[in-house]
């Protein structure tokens, strides 16, 4: 299950909204080991598309380093789907490499701004795809 504040919520629907039509991405870091979402890191779109998202090489390595430095893991890795539902594609279950991270999808095919979206979570390991329950909180 994933727990996660509802301010980070609002971040990450926020960030998809704003990328929409492209997809949007990014990590929500949390302290080593804790699973707990905490420091909201939107990242660009390399591919600035709106059915692929990729990490900028740059920019990962960075988050990397900075992850290594705070002591700190990417606890959920997000995306947006701009034209279906919020479930991983081939390509998303093929390039999750992060086998401790819950993967977020957000789904931006409504546009007029007020929903319904959708906001769900899976836990992608060796190509197997589980979702998860999503529990928001107001703070932990």
């Amino acid at each position: 299950m994933l727990t996660i504040t509802q301010a980070l919520v609002d971040q990450i629907v926020a960030h998809a909204r704003q990328d929409h039509p492209d997809e949007a991405c990014g990590v929500v870091a949390g302290p080593a080991g804790s699973d707990r979402p905490e420091r909201f890191i939107p990242m660009l779109n390399a591919a600035r598309s709106p059915t692929f998202y990729e990490f900028d090489s740059g920019d990962l390595l960075k988050l990397y380093r900075e992850l290594d430095d705070r002591d700190e893991d990417p606890v959920v890795i997000y995306h947006s789907h701009t034209a279906t539902e919020a479930y991983p594609s081939r390509t998303d279950i093929s390039y999750a490499n992060e086998p401790g991270a819950h993967y977020v999808l957000v789904s931006t095919a409504d546009t007029d701004g007020v929903g319904p979206f959708q906001f769900r979570s899976f836990r992608i390991v060796e190509g197997e795809v589980t979702e998860e329950e999503v529990k928001i909180v107001e703070s932990y």
